[in-house]
């Protein structure tokens, strides 16, 4: 059914939850995992010119982390898997659901908050905006508070 799983990721925390889920029905599915970072050019362009060099690099060096916790994440839980990453720079939701279609994927997960915390008041712009145009189906997971019972990690 899932041959091939893409997993936006920001580096946040809420994301985590979501990475969880991809690697357990890949795992599941014995599917291929592909992890993608956006820097988000607008967020860049936005800035003064003094910074802004300083802040892609920033965001570069993040999408780093976010990536390699997604593979490690992967060798981890499924460690038969393949697990492709990829960093783009763009628009996020564009570029995750362009990404989605080049690799032919099965489904997009994410979750519905990213860096930018509360400032969506159900679910997070980039994930509603992926949801609404992306032509894969999309699973966004939400983050659980610790009080949680439902809150397990793999």
């Amino acid at each position: 059914m899932f041959d091939t799983i893409v997993v936006a990721t920001d580096g946040s925390d809420s994301v985590r939850r979501a990475v969880d889920v991809a690697v357990d029905i890949a795992a599941r599915f014995e599917a291929d995992v592909h992890a993608v970072y956006v820097v988000d050019s607008g967020e860049v362009d936005s800035t003064p010119d003094e910074v802004r060099e300083d802040l892609r690099d920033a965001l570069g060096e993040r999408g780093e982390r976010a990536l390699e916790e997604v593979t490690d994440a992967v060798t981890e839980h499924a460690p038969g898997l393949n697990v492709t990453v990829e960093a783009r720079e763009g628009r996020p939701a564009t570029e995750i659901s362009e990404y989605a279609r080049d690799v032919d994927a099965d489904v997009v997960a994410m979750g519905t908050r990213g860096r930018h915390g509360e400032n969506r008041f159900l679910i997070g712009s980039v994930a509603e905006r992926v949801v609404r145009t992306c032509p894969i189906p999309v699973l966004t997971v939400r983050q659980l508070t610790d009080e949680d019972p439902r809150r397990t990690t793999i």
